[in-house]
């Protein structure tokens, strides 16, 4: 084995436990913030702490009745996925627009959480450029 060889399987092998590493924390983030939206067993944080347009934004998902609980069994439900490693694509399509929604909420209504958003933007991103040869039958014209 050259020396060139080498180094690249190297580079492989790092790159490829780093996607592990990363899916799984993700997947660890998402099981627990989805189980604890049923369970609530962490502590709300403090209204009076947060912005009033955070505030108001989560009151009005909570007085629907479904939409928190629904987000909540998504969350769970990717995490677990994505813990497992089995319909990784899956799981980062069904967390897509949640985290896109979580960065929003964190630049236009809850500025203090910015750096954790900016986190799982970018091991969403991450995850799914690891996984791009899955996607690209689906965007397909």
């Amino acid at each position: 084995m050259t020396t060139a060889t080498a180094t690249q399987t190297r580079k492989f092998a790092v790159g490829r436990y780093a996607t592990v590493v990363t899916r799984v924390l993700t997947g660890l983030l998402f099981a627990t913030t989805g189980l604890n939206g049923f369970l609530l067993f962490m502590p709300a944080p403090d209204p009076s702490t947060m912005a009033p347009e955070g505030v108001a934004f989560s009151a009005a998902l909570c007085a629907t009745g479904y939409m928190l609980q629904l987000a909540s069994g998504v969350q769970l439900v990717a995490g677990l996925l994505l813990i497992v490693g089995r319909f990784v694509p899956l799981a980062l399509a069904m967390l897509a627009p949640m985290v896109v929604n979580i960065f929003l909420f964190h630049v236009f209504l809850e500025p203090s959480g910015i750096v954790i958003a900016l986190l799982v933007v970018a091991a969403e991103i991450g995850l799914a450029w690891a996984y791009r040869d899955k996607f690209r039958p689906m965007l397909k014209a």
